[in-house]
């Protein structure tokens, strides 16, 4: 449907005492370690408790616990054994937030130095993760030296890895003896003939293969592995890079095949090409898709398994909550002068504290949602959030660096996507370029929620079709307000 005309629409603040107040308490405890944030989902109602308690502190496989709990990479893992035409691993680089990229390598020993560091400091670091800048199995006793020395020394931090999948079925076992409960794959074709197009070699048992040989061995192996991870009870989740006229009409049939194989979890996630990255596809031309691109996508391939909607596609030597990167917090120089601090149970104390603010949001969302009181479906329309976490709409416009996209309807309020956007408050210079530039990511929305929109991109953003809400709330309640107002008293 067209945006109705619309005037700006000013709410009052709705956030309750009781809610500040646990929000406030649980900031307290985290303090240094970079705010708490409570978030919406409905998936994570559906799994079992024993699942839920598998990925409840895991940002990636859950999207609720993304705003609460962060993750850090390590990068011990510089080799890599196939080449992918989207990949240029870059070492010393602190200006690019792209996978395959870090600022330096580490030793075993100093990735375990800075791991303790970062738990004590940020004690909402559950997870510690390997994603290279190459292939962690490529590079295994690197891998498997970093996951044995944080194992023995911090023993409530989640141990994680991601892997092109070529070697997996060879270490399986020792994943599972390591307890290392979440592996992803890449997995980006079951087609050999569309992998050709991605992949140009594959270097395996001492030879290189090139072409439609080497793709094949790695259909094979990665298909392996997966099949090998299920039956060791190792979650898997399965990403897929979207690469337009390549394999996006593809991917649902990469989702069909990893879903029979039992993967958890599927993030299709977009291409990033640019010319300056200096990647095979970058320098070629080959584009990325829109948002709009990868929504359809993403949609097409939405059913039995569930999609990962909230990847932030983070550097291999990410730290901190998903969306931040402060990775150059803890710089070689800098987290080995640091002392260790490390508390289970200044840990365990920030957790309650998190618990418990997602309780009291848990709440108020759940009495923003309604049973539906009619067969006949509702429209749905998208709304572009300005949020720093915590499931509230508690950002400014102008300070925004990314939109959270949630589709409305009737009955629910539900999260998928987000896009990254140039802060528009910049001192006056380029404001103009920027505020477009927003305008046309979200140009598929129907309105614009934040805690505060100033006079002049209020206008532009009405000019546009777009409601402007100004609310300070639990994200469902303010979609409930918009979508009664704004869309069921119109129709």
């Amino acid at each position: 449907m067209t945006p109705p005309p619309s005037t700006a629409l000013t709410t009052a603040p709705l956030a309750t005492p009781d809610l500040d107040i646990t929000l406030t308490k649980t900031k307290t405890l985290v303090n240094s370690a970079g705010g708490c944030g409570c978030s919406s989902n409905t998936d994570i109602d559906e799994l079992s408790e024993s699942m839920r308690a598998r990925i409840e502190k895991h940002p990636c496989y859950s999207e609720d616990a993304h705003h609460h709990y962060a993750r850090m990479h390590v990068a011990v893992a510089p080799a890599c054994n196939i080449q992918c035409n989207y990949c240029n691993r870059k070492y010393d680089c602190a200006n690019e937030s792209r996978p395959g990229v870090v600022s330096e390598l580490l030793t075993p020993e100093e990735a375990a130095h800075k791991v303790l560091v970062v738990a004590g400091k940020i004690p909402q670091m559950t997870v510690l993760g390997i994603a290279g800048p190459g292939d962690p199995l490529a590079n295994p006793e690197q891998t498997f030296r970093t996951f044995e020395l944080i194992a023995e020394q911090a023993p409530d931090i989640k141990l994680c890895l991601s892997t092109n999948g070529l070697m997996l079925p060879e270490y399986v076992d020792r994943i599972k003896a390591l307890k290392v409960d979440h592996v992803t794959i890449t997995i980006n074709m079951v087609d050999p003939e569309i992998g050709v197009k991605i992949y140009p070699w594959v270097h395996y048992r001492r030879k290189r293969y090139r072409g439609l040989e080497g793709v094949k061995i790695l259909h094979e192996r990665q298909m392996e592995g997966l099949q090998a991870l299920k039956e060791a009870d190792i979650l898997c989740k399965v990403n897929s890079v979207m690469i337009p006229g390549i394999n996006d009409e593809h991917l649902p049939e990469v989702n069909q095949a990893i879903r029979e194989r039992g993967a958890f979890l599927h993030n299709i996630m977009p291409l990033i090409s640019a010319p300056e990255h200096g990647t095979y596809f970058g320098l070629n031309g080959q584009r990325g898709p829109s948002p709009q691109e990868l929504k359809q996508v993403q949609d097409n391939c939405a059913g039995n398994l569930k999609l990962m909607r909230h990847c932030r596609q983070c550097r291999a030597d990410a730290v901190g909550l998903l969306g931040e990167d402060r990775s150059q917090e803890f710089t070689k120089q800098k987290f080995m002068e640091m002392p260790v601090d490390y508390s289970v149970a200044q840990r365990q104390a920030v957790h309650i504290g998190i618990e418990q603010a997602k309780a009291a949001v848990t709440a108020k969302r759940q009495a923003a949602v309604r049973r539906p009181t009619t067969t006949q479906p509702s429209p749905k329309v998208l709304v572009a959030i300005a949020t720093k976490g915590g499931g509230l709409v508690n950002q400014h416009f102008g300070h925004a660096k990314e939109f959270m996209i949630y589709e409305v309807d009737a009955t629910a309020a539900k999260f998928v996507s987000h896009r990254k956007v140039a802060d528009y408050c910049q001192g006056g210079y380029g404001e103009e370029a920027m505020l477009n530039g927003i305008i046309t990511t979200i140009s598929d929305c129907q309105a614009v929620f934040a805690s505060k929109v100033g006079p002049c991109p209020q206008r532009e953003l009405e000019k546009a079709g777009l409601v402007v809400i100004e609310a300070y709330d639990v994200i469902e309640s303010v979609a409930r307000q918009f979508y009664d107002e704004h869309v069921l008293n119109r129709r």
